[in-house]
């Protein structure tokens, strides 16, 4: 391992809930370092806690036990507010029902996070929704795109506060296979064009052989796929 830490580590992360007056262990000690540039594909069963571990990974679900490392420091012995602007600043989030606001031009959810942290990056959000194919698309509401389009505006919105690590859960997973198709070649384009981390969750497992490392969640552990 070089000097310089990883920009994500998990260490030894476990992640418990408690339904009905039972305790249901999802994850179970969970190791996980990600270089930086590298695109590694999370996949696993339905249920086998794909989303839980990528929302401990980017600071949106506290994990039971163990911590999680950003570029060397701890993501949860901190604290929210501090967590709150590293989820801003470092991270994109591209989710499989898009959570674009409906009020909202697909313009305007772009700058939606440079907004939170208090810029208004009007013109990157242009460039990236022009990159993402969608220069034409600016004032239009989320029901007034198709699927795919909305999906590509999801991924020019995580790429607007230049983060280090994009996520994605089950990015795919709402759209027809060619549409899907596309989406992610253009998030595979624009992360390999700005050499970001990318973390995917998916099911689809001709989609994972596309990272350049393939993780299985199965009974709680991790293991090379």
């Amino acid at each position: 391992m070089s000097q310089q830490a990883a920009p994500l580590a998990a260490q030894d992360v476990h992640r418990t809930y408690h339904l009905a007056g039972h305790d249901l262990p999802v994850l179970k000690g969970v190791n996980l370092e990600v270089a930086a540039g590298e695109k590694v594909f999370l996949c696993g069963q339905s249920g086998a806690g794909k989303t839980t571990l990528l929302y401990v990974l980017g600071g949106l679900e506290q994990p039971t036990s163990g911590d999680v490392m950003v570029h060397g420091r701890s993501l949860y012995h901190t604290a929210a507010e501090e967590r709150a602007r590293t989820r801003n600043q470092v991270m994109g989030f591209v989710f499989q029902h898009y959570f674009l606001l409906p009020e909202l031009t697909a313009l305007e959810n772009v700058m939606l996070p440079s907004m939170i942290g208090g810029r208004k990056a009007e013109a990157r959000a242009r460039e990236l929704l022009d990159k993402v194919g969608l220069s034409a698309r600016l004032q239009h509401l989320p029901t007034e795109l198709s699927g795919g389009e909305q999906q590509r505006v999801a991924i020019a919105r995580a790429l607007i506060n230049n983060p280090g690590i994009i996520y994605a859960d089950e990015p795919t997973g709402n759209l027809d296979a060619s549409t899907g198709g596309g989406v992610i070649d253009m998030l595979m384009q624009v992360v390999d064009e700005a050499k970001k981390t990318l973390v995917v969750v998916t099911h689809d497992q001709t989609l994972a052989k596309r990272g350049d490392r393939r993780l299985i969640l199965k009974e709680g552990r991790l293991e090379e796929g």
